[in-house]
């Protein structure tokens, strides 16, 4: 990934807590054609010596699993939706009109060494985890155990885990800070007035990544 140090964002704390936010990570692998990728929720863990996992499941039809069997080196990305910035929020726009278009976002790439996990003992703590995760916000959340237990059985045996071992996590917030102080302020007040829960969390982003100098 192009990566200007002025986007660059490296402290664990803001990488995890982005992925915690969009777990939906676009797996890229490789297959018998080359480069492949998958769409999988991920989950952050631990292993037993503090090292920082990914951990999701794949369809036992997906060839996934299999292909990481052989060679397991993996790269996730994590984005957000991403915001267009018009150069009209530019108040250097009225002063030269030497302005263009961008698109302000965040992604966060992790690599790492993927193995399948054909296990029914550790799927099943994960599916709990992963379910009692994004059911927390519900006020009567569903659980895996809300359904019969034959039913569960018979669902996992459709599914195989994936645990990425992380090797290396890079972010990179491209979030105006590249502009002037001026021009800071117009897309922080343009993305407000959009009106929207995207947009308003772009604009909290400009502002909290706002450069000192």
């Amino acid at each position: 990934m192009y990566l200007p140090k002025s986007f660059e964002v490296n402290d664990a704390e803001s990488l995890q807590d982005f992925v915690a936010a969009h777990p939906l990570g676009t797996l890229i692998h490789h297959d018998a054609q080359g480069l492949c990728a998958d769409h999988i929720p991920l989950l952050i863990a631990r292993d037993d010596a503090g090292g920082i996992l990914l951990q999701g499941h794949v369809a036992r039809a997906n060839p996934l699993w299999r292909n990481i069997e052989s060679r397991g080196d993996v790269l996730a990305v994590f984005q957000d939706p991403g915001m267009y910035i018009t150069p009209s929020w530019y108040a250097s726009k009225a002063e030269s009109g030497k302005v263009v278009p961008t698109w302000n976002y965040i992604a966060v790439h992790v690599r790492g060494v993927a193995r399948p996990i054909d296990d029914a003992t550790w799927l099943k703590g994960f599916l709990a985890r992963l379910t009692d995760i994004n059911e927390s916000k519900r006020a009567e959340p569903w659980r895996v155990s809300d359904a019969p237990d034959d039913y569960v059985a018979m669902q996992m045996k459709a599914i195989v885990g994936i645990e990425i071992a992380v090797t290396h996590w890079i972010g990179k917030w491209k979030v105006s800070q590249n502009r002037q102080s001026r021009d800071i302020d117009g897309v922080v007040s343009g993305l407000r007035d959009v009106g929207d829960p995207a947009a308003a969390h772009m604009a909290d982003e400009v502002s909290a990544r706002r450069p000192t100098r």
